[in-house]
């Protein structure tokens, strides 16, 4: 019944191929514009999972209570001061931009931590700290008098009348003596110069932590845009270029987040795409030339091909909304896969027009012999592919939603669009057959060693199954985006700290004592490094802070705020304050040896030759010298100030972010050992999960989503199995036909896999596609033998059938293989593992299946044709 109503319809359109072609090219142009109308892609992997899940549900409840901006701003600069500053002034122009940023904030800045900073040190550092500042009271003093590059030459002096008194050693004075001269060396040079007191008085280098700021934005998105964020971004950046951060602060601006991260996803995707169609596109035709030989019979598949399609392109957005970066990958599929159906009708037909001279009688008689396994094919797969829908990994079973229907489009436009257009475009009659004569000998190779052949395969597979144990599956999704990207890379420099979060736990609790001592236990378990709570910003043994800081400030307050101040300098008085500071150095350097002598000897050099120079350099020096100090005096003012602080008196922007207006409370946990090591990763969230099964956070997001993918691939390929095996015995009747369809299938999936782990290519979010890819060719391939195997042909490798295979492989393989020259990780990845999936189930399907099949049950005279 099946059969003859493809003819039917095949004789239908082959009799009016106008109104075919015209209903067909109607439907594909409607199709094609509203796919372009209403085309958009998920990036996030959070989309790609349904959010009934428990894990999902947990992650999305404690977004809702403590909302992430989606947008993270990382300013770097040479110093703390430049850093903070053009911070600052970042903050302030975007906060006034309400257009395209609804709110800014700097988590870890602000008058809260300028005042009280202090008291977040260990005892022993504060008290070290002020009792430096107790000593450099008359420094303090000058500095503040004299705020200038005069004043800080001044003060200079007093650690060179401390050598000459042998109160100090000159080499303690290397560093400060090294940090002018660099700065001066650099304003000579014309090149950017930086001072920073901070690091002055620290007495060290300034940690990476110090010399970065991060500002959290949320930008107002438009989602109407491929891209929701970029206007925002954009903007972003273009306020940094106006407030001049890179020339007057040497300031670098990078932007990370949710959705930069999604914006540039979608560019590396777009990234070459064009050169890389155009490439796959060239091979694909250069393939159908050596499979078909007539340019007539490629233009109809093409045409084809590209209506079933734009007719696909549609119906898959109607179904799904969106693609995601898993259902991207449908528009090769659809070009492997429906290319496959238009080879074997049209090897088929050109088999059968070089029997009937008669175009229209080849037509039929290749519907009637190729229909049926067509059909069959077409079910199976579209059956694989949707076994994958049920699954709660949305990203494949979107995949299958799309796929499934595509597979019914692509069987359709063969049996109805291709005929009638080789009915217009009249191909010539074939004078050869279209078997591949060459392939003979691996016929007759097949019939004298079958059993060897099947147990050599059987052996290999087995031995290496137990290379399936160890099979890698990259849970991390970072590793599939560009770390050539600057979102991605600034976020894997991020993940390197595990104090940003950004491999950390959430947990949310009822109150903040409870959080407390959740925390406490959650801190005792050897693969947590820190667990903080809101309670983390109140300062420990702050009396004892406080009473030191006080008496610091005590003796330090009339120096620090004096009740007259100098006029800043003429250039002529620079000038001699150089001079006079430069012959000082001068003379101490001839005195003593040594490191301090030899810096000394050095920036007294520099400081005489900035004396000579132009005044715009003296100028640039005092720049670079005084703007930092008297930022540096300012605060701290502040910081000798500070506050007793108690929960209730953490300013509330910072409160917010760890208690809700109803009291539930957070908990960040932060991770010890390598934070790139997912098996560091999953030890931590293990561990965590058992103290706390309702915690969340992008660590157990990872971890929970990559056992949501594991699962839902063998709940699909189980469902898979089954629904074809109950296809194929319905259809073939026999249990045996069944089995001899399914083994070289999971042959060429093993194969597959253990090929994976030689060759080190890990399974990820987005190379799992070529499990069903292989389950869907693989079926129609497969089936094509049975089909003729239970017809009675014989020397299958050398017959037309295998030249469709062949051929339809290659194409396929060249589609999804130009994949593989992405510039995304990601879809290099699963460009690399469908080639692999593709040979495997080709050649389990021309070489192992005949050999299994044996000699047909009712043998036909010759090869098949």
């Amino acid at each position: 019944m099946l059969r003859s109503s493809i003819v039917r319809i095949v004789d239908t359109c082959s009799r009016h191929p106008y109104w075919v072609i015209l209903i067909a090219l109607s439907l594909a142009l409607a199709s094609g514009i509203y796919a372009e109308r209403n085309f958009a892609i998920k990036t996030d992997i959070k989309d790609m999972f349904p959010k009934t899940l428990a894990w999902t549900q947990r992650a999305f409840a404690f977004q809702e209570e403590f909302p992430q901006q989606e947008i993270l701003a990382v300013v770097d600069a040479p110093t703390p001061e430049l850093a903070e500053q053009a911070a600052d002034k970042l903050v302030a122009a975007l906060s006034a931009n309400k257009s395209l940023v609804r709110s800014v904030q700097e988590p870890q800045s602000g008058e809260f931590f300028r005042r009280n900073g202090f008291l977040f040190l260990p005892t022993d550092e504060v008290r070290r700290l002020t009792d430096g500042l107790g000593r450099a009271d008359a420094l303090l003093e000058t500095l503040s008098i004299d705020p200038s590059l005069r004043g800080s030459l001044d003060a200079l002096a007093f650690g060179l009348l401390g050598v000459e008194r042998k109160e100090i050693e000159l080499d303690s004075m290397v560093r400060p003596m090294t940090l002018a001269a660099d700065t001066v060396d650099a304003v000579l040079a014309r090149k950017p110069a930086s001072f920073s007191w901070r690091v002055l008085a620290s007495g060290k280098p300034a940690e990476s932590r110090e010399l970065n700021r991060f500002i959290e934005i949320a930008p107002v998105l438009d989602y109407s845009a491929l891209e929701p964020g970029r206007a925002a971004t954009n903007q972003i950046m273009r306020t940094a270029a106006e407030l001049k951060l890179a020339t007057d602060y040497q300031a670098r601006l990078r932007l990370t987040g949710f959705v930069p991260l999604n914006d540039d996803e979608f560019s590396t995707i777009r990234e070459h795409a064009a050169l890389n169609i155009s490439c796959t596109v060239v091979a694909v035709l250069i393939i159908l030339w050596l499979a078909l030989r007539s340019f007539r019979i490629i233009l109809a598949v093409v045409v084809s091909l590209l209506v079933g399609l734009a007719i696909s392109s549609a119906l898959g957005l109607i179904l799904v909304g969106a693609l995601n970066v898993i259902s991207i990958a449908f528009f090769m599929l659809f070009v492997g896969l429906g290319v496959d159906f238009g080879i074997q009708f049209s090897v088929r037909y050109r088999a059968e027009r070089h029997d009937y001279p008669d175009l229209h009688t080849a037509l039929v008689s290749a519907a009637r012999k190729a229909g049926g396994p067509l059909a069959l094919a077409a079910v199976g797969t579209t059956v694989g592919f949707c076994s994958f829908v049920p699954t709660a990994y949305r990203g494949l079973g979107e995949l299958g939603e799309i796929a499934g229907a595509s597979m019914v489009i692509a069987f359709t436009t063969s049996i109805t669009l291709l005929p009638a257009l080789l009915a217009v475009l009249k191909p010539p009659a074939e004078p050869h057959s279209m078997g591949f004569a060459a392939l003979a000998p691996i016929d007759h190779f097949l019939e004298r060693h079958r059993v060897g052949v099947i147990v050599t395969t059987v052996l290999v597979v087995l031995l290496g199954s137990p290379l399936l144990m160890y099979l890698p599956f990259d849970f991390n999704p970072l590793h599939l985006r560009s770390p050539k990207v600057e979102s991605v890379a600034t976020l894997l420099e991020l993940r390197k700290n595990p104090e940003t979060g950004a491999n950390a736990i959430e947990v949310m609790e009822p109150d903040l004592a409870t959080a407390n001592a959740t925390a406490q236990r959650l801190s005792a378990l050897p693969e947590v490094s820190q667990a903080r709570t809101l309670q983390s910003f109140v300062p420990t043994d702050q009396d004892a802070k406080l009473e030191l800081i006080a008496q610091a400030a005590e003796k330090i307050d009339p120096s620090l705020n004096p009740k007259e101040t100098d006029p800043p300098p003429s250039d002529a008085e620079t000038i001699d304050a150089l001079t006079a500071t430069s012959s000082n150095l001068a003379k101490v350097a001839a005195a003593h040896k040594g490191p301090g002598a030899d810096a000394a000897g050095r920036l007294s050099g520099l400081l005489a030759r900035l004396a000579e120079a132009d005044p715009s350099l003296r100028q640039a020096a005092d720049t670079a010298v005084v703007v930092p100090l008297k930022l540096s005096l300012e605060q701290l003012r502040e910081a000798v100030k500070p506050q007793h602080v108690a929960v209730d008196t953490i300013p509330p922007d910072i409160a917010r972010a760890w208690v809700t207006p109803d009291g539930r409370a957070r908990i960040q946990v932060l991770p010890k050992g390598d934070p790139e090591d997912t098996a560091v990763l999953r030890r931590f969230v293990t561990s965590v999960l058992k103290v706390t099964p309702e915690a969340t956070g992008p660590a157990v997001q990872l971890y929970e989503a990559a056992n949501t993918v594991v699962l839902a691939f063998i709940q699909a390929g189980i469902f898979a199995l089954a629904a074809i095996a109950i296809l194929l015995f319905i259809t073939l009747r026999r249990i045996i036909d069944v089995v001899l369809t399914l083994v070289p299938l999971i042959v060429a999936g093993v194969v597959t896999l253990e090929i994976c782990v030689i060759i080190d290519l890990p399974l990820n979010f987005a190379n799992v596609i070529a499990l069903p890819l292989l389950l869907g060719i693989g079926v129609a391939f497969k089936i094509y033998y049975i089909m003729a195997w239970r017809s009675g042909k014989t020397a299958l490798v050398q017959s037309s059938l295998s030249r469709a295979v062949i051929f339809s492989a290659m194409t396929t393989a060249t589609a999804f293989g130009s994949l593989w020259l992405s510039s995304h990780p990601g879809t290099s990845s699963m460009g690399k593992l469908m080639a692999l999936a593709l040979v495997c189930t080709m050649t389990a399907a021309v070489l192992f299946q005949p050999a299994l099949m044996g000699p047909p049950r009712e043998k036909k005279t010759g090869a098949a044709g």
